[in-house]
């Protein structure tokens, strides 16, 4: 007698066709892929790497000039791990699994005020055995973008535009890990976070009258965290420099007028890489980080300065393709979100070396040295390929 159970050894055809279908898929995925976004990426990566090692080379006896150079490229290695890891399983899942996102990264803000490490004047990190440190903040970028993708589009569902109990509870979910981010204190990230939101509401429907009030809002509650305390001096300074940048230049004006020396002296064509005497002799404090914009500007000139605007441009009008393009609404918030972050924190990075924006401390996407912001944009670009091939391959 034969039992009934169902055929689960392939004829030697079907696994042929199988083991093809398989091929085809995968085949698929890279002609589908959005290899101009992923190109750009990582050549400001790369590049960065580059101008982190000029910035870090000159050591004293005996320590390692590729010390930074290396973990840059570990950190990039990682993040494009991340990054794939991201991109393989469907976005639409994160709906489900959004306030646990959320959740967790507001664990990690609340970690860091309590077992943190103070960096430049900011408790934002967390040290890990063998000499590794996280910033949770980076993550909060992540998880904010899908946490309100989230949210609003749910709320959407049925509605023409988002109402006021869903933009009140929108702000609500986005003032706890900003509010968190105040406390470290980090003015950069919180701003950043700020534009996030902003984005994700206009792009949802809000009414203007509302993003009005909420951009007045803002500006007050800026006001109000200055007269209270809630910054440290050191930042209340740093506002006060770009207000007048004649005020203390060798000492909080320091940074900004070292900055600008150095850009200038890159001139059209640059100095030619690793002949920057401004980024060989150390004149500008975290040079690897904050203002790594100026290595490329003394060393590669205007020409060199503009090829990274031209990158960040790519990734910025391929990430706004797949927002317009996505096929829900989620995908589109969540792309919007992505974008808002990238092309805010470029421009304010960008903006505080050539000194048409107040020192913030925000690195520049990519560029940077910085594990954990290198391994949150690398997620970032993740999520805007997996929201184009699911829309690709649909």
């Amino acid at each position: 007698m034969t039992l009934g159970y169902p055929q689960t050894v392939l004829s030697p055809r079907r696994r042929r066709g199988s083991l093809r279908a398989r091929a085809m898929g995968r085949d698929s995925i890279l002609r589908r892929f959005d290899w101009v976004l992923f190109i750009a990426a990582l050549g400001l990566s790369v590049a960065g790497a580059v101008f982190v090692y000029s910035a870090t080379r000159v050591v004293p006896a005996g320590e390692d000039p590729q010390a930074y150079f290396k973990r840059h490229l570990l950190n990039l290695m990682i993040g494009l791990l991340l990054g794939f890891a991201t991109m393989l399983f469907d976005y639409r899942t994160l709906r489900a699994y959004a306030p646990f996102v959320y959740i967790a990264s507001v664990i990690g803000l609340v970690a860091v005020l309590v077992v943190g490490t103070e960096i430049n004047g900011a408790q934002a990190w967390i040290q890990l055995p063998g000499g590794f440190t996280i910033q949770p903040s980076e993550f909060m970028k992540v998880a904010l973008a899908v946490g309100l993708a989230m949210l609003l589009a749910e709320r959407r569902d049925g509605e023409t535009e988002p109402q006021l109990p869903d933009v009140a509870f929108a702000l609500l979910i986005a003032a706890v890990p900003i509010g968190l981010v105040m406390l470290q204190p980090d003015l950069g990230t919180a701003v950043v976070m700020g534009m996030i939101v902003l984005g994700i509401l206009a792009v949802a429907g809000t009414r203007i009258s509302w993003l009005v009030a909420l951009l007045v809002l803002g500006v007050v509650g800026a006001f109000i965290a200055v007269q209270v305390g809630v910054l440290d001096q050191y930042q209340i300074d740093r506002l006060l420099a770009f207000a007048n940048p004649d005020l203390d230049p060798q000492g909080v004006g320091y940074n900004t007028n070292q900055a600008r020396i150095t850009v200038g002296a890159g001139s059209i064509f640059g100095a030619g890489l690793f002949h920057g005497t401004q980024t060989a002799g150390g004149f500008v404090p975290e040079q690897q980080t904050d203002f790594i914009y100026t290595v490329v500007a003394e060393e590669m000139g205007f020409v060199g300065s503009i090829g990274i605007i031209a990158l960040f441009a790519v990734v910025l009008w391929r990430a706004l393709r797949i927002a317009v393009r996505a096929e829900d609404l989620f995908g589109t918030l969540m792309a919007t979100g992505i974008v808002c972050w990238f092309a805010f924190q470029m421009f304010q990075n960008i903006g505080m070396v050539i000194g048409i924006m107040p020192v913030t401390g925000v690195p520049l996407p990519f560029v940077s040295y910085g594990g954990t912001s290198m391994f949150a944009n690398w997620m970032a670009i993740g999520l805007l390929e997996n929201v184009h091939l699911r829309r690709a391959l649909r």
